[in-house]
């Protein structure tokens, strides 16, 4: 475990996306499978989150990338919180916790209503941290075959 208290929060760079893909992959792969979207959303970032609208944020622990969040813009005024991962040798540092207030912030600047996201709940840690911000469970709709919860946080 690191201990630090260099953790900085910045918008993605292109130089970033190897990274982004890495992080999570490394947690779809662990407790799921990568579905096509995945490949798509990790490999080319730029066109499917940001050039849309949407945001990523990288955590940096001493200038290495430690964590990431995105946010994807689904329609006017709602914007879907995914890919967040945080590297395992930095779990502990509240890193996901700087990233979902920065993502939060990034979507009231965008005028965004709501925030929602989908996950599933043998991600406990990930669910209790989407609680404690004020995420509110919701019906379940949505995209990905893996996901057995749908969350959302009103702006």
């Amino acid at each position: 475990m690191i201990t630090t208290n260099k953790v900085e929060i910045v918008d993605y760079l292109p130089e970033h996306q190897s990274a982004f893909e890495k992080l999570n992959r490394a947690w779809i792969e662990e407790y799921f499978w990568m579905e096509p979207i995945d490949f798509e959303v990790l490999q080319h970032p730029e066109q499917h989150i940001i050039q849309p609208g949407g945001e990523i944020v990288m955590a940096l622990v001493d200038s290495e990338v430690a964590g990431t969040v995105a946010l994807k813009k689904v329609q006017p005024g709602v914007f879907e919180f995914t890919k967040m991962a945080v590297d395992e040798k930095y779990r502990g540092l509240k890193i996901g916790l700087l990233l979902a207030q920065k993502a939060i912030e990034k979507a009231r600047t965008k005028g965004a209503e709501k925030i929602i996201l989908y996950s599933n709940t043998k991600l406990e840690p990930a669910i209790a941290l989407y609680r404690k911000i004020g995420f509110q469970e919701v019906p379940l709709d949505g995209p990905y075959k893996r996901s057995n919860i749908k969350m959302e946080y009103l702006l």
